[in-house]
């Protein structure tokens, strides 16, 4: 009970601080955002999932850091989100580390302390469990396994609904179920994408604006290169205030950002993909051809295209706004 509560406070701690982060932009867009991840929430909770935790102290971090209150204290949020989920708060914390001067020393500071926790924990742990590095190696190759609960292809257990696999391996392998080939064909899309806003990042000078617009586009990336569920997608929140900030703009990228925006957290939300299933749960599609691939991408991946889709607007965006700013 007591770790629910937690993880149900922070949550709604964090949510808090982004509507404060694009309240000054477009209030009312901010707080619509946030009001349906609240309201779409549920999933992660009931299970004791340390994912509630894990994204809203990457959250609190980074409002730490971008608003210079109370650093150590988002030093110390970003550590404990590393050493939990790294593949959550990893690309967060790369960016602090590329955007240089007082960041770079913050991304270096956080992880030290991550260091000094993993450690720590791994001494503390050792003597009750010796052989849990093994243990824990048996049981990723088991779930991992074809028919397993995270196996991104077809034949996976969990390939709709709230808990639903949203990397980019698991659109890839409706067209070649070989994680040779959608392993490397992730790799390479994301990679890319990642390659280009890291140069970014590294050749501009920071500014806040700027560290919006950065991880707006990083977040749905971080979703889509590696192993992550609906419930990790709750990181958009970091994505709010640069669509407050577009919004604020003016012209047709505001209703470019809200459309990518709120698509991105439409179908990472449990309600409609509740629906979605409910709809999809008696359609048998074919794979066999390529037009039946294409339609089980659309209708029960729709997921990882918003994010991918929303993840490129994004990095048009920062790349534009830097090169304007140049």
């Amino acid at each position: 009970m007591l770790w629910t509560i937690l993880g149900i406070g922070s949550f709604i701690f964090a949510a808090f601080l982004m509507w404060d982060s694009g309240a000054s932009y477009a209030p009312v867009i901010s707080c619509g955002l946030i009001c349906f991840v609240l309201a779409n929430t549920e999933a992660f909770f009931p299970f004791g999932n340390p994912v509630g935790i894990v994204i809203s102290l990457c959250v609190v971090a980074v409002w730490c850091f971008l608003k210079d209150r109370f650093v150590w204290a988002g030093i110390l949020c970003l550590a404990v989100s590393l050493a939990i989920k790294p593949h959550d708060a990893g690309l967060v914390w790369l960016y602090f580390l590329l955007a240089g001067g007082i960041y770079l020393k913050r991304a270096l500071q956080t992880l030290l302390v991550t260091a000094v926790l993993g450690l720590v924990t791994i001494a503390w742990v050792t003597p009750i469990a010796p052989h849990w590095m093994q243990e824990l190696h048996s049981n990723l190759l088991a779930v991992s396994a074809p028919g397993g609960i995270s196996d991104p292809g077809p034949t996976g257990n969990n390939v709709r609904g709230p808990s639903v696999i949203i990397d980019l391996q698991s659109v890839v392998a409706v067209f070649r179920d070989d994680p040779r080939i959608y392993n490397s064909v992730s790799y390479l899309v994301c990679g890319a994408l990642l390659l280009v806003w890291a140069v970014r990042t590294l050749r501009s000078r920071f500014s806040q604006q700027g560290a919006w617009f950065a991880l707006a586009a990083v977040v749905p990336l971080t979703m889509l290169v590696s192993y992550h569920r609906v419930y990790d997608a709750k990181l958009l929140l970091l994505a709010v205030p640069a669509c407050a900030m577009l919004w604020a703009d003016g012209g047709p990228n505001r209703w470019i950002a809200l459309i990518m925006t709120s698509a991105g957290i439409f179908f990472t939300a449990d309600m409609p993909l509740t629906i979605l299933r409910i709809f999809t749960d008696n359609l048998h599609i074919s794979t066999a051809g390529l037009s039946g691939q294409i339609l089980t991408v659309v209708l029960m991946r729709p997921t990882q295209l918003a994010l991918l889709v929303m993840g490129i607007f994004y990095l048009w965006i920062y790349l534009r706004r830097e090169s304007e700013r140049g």
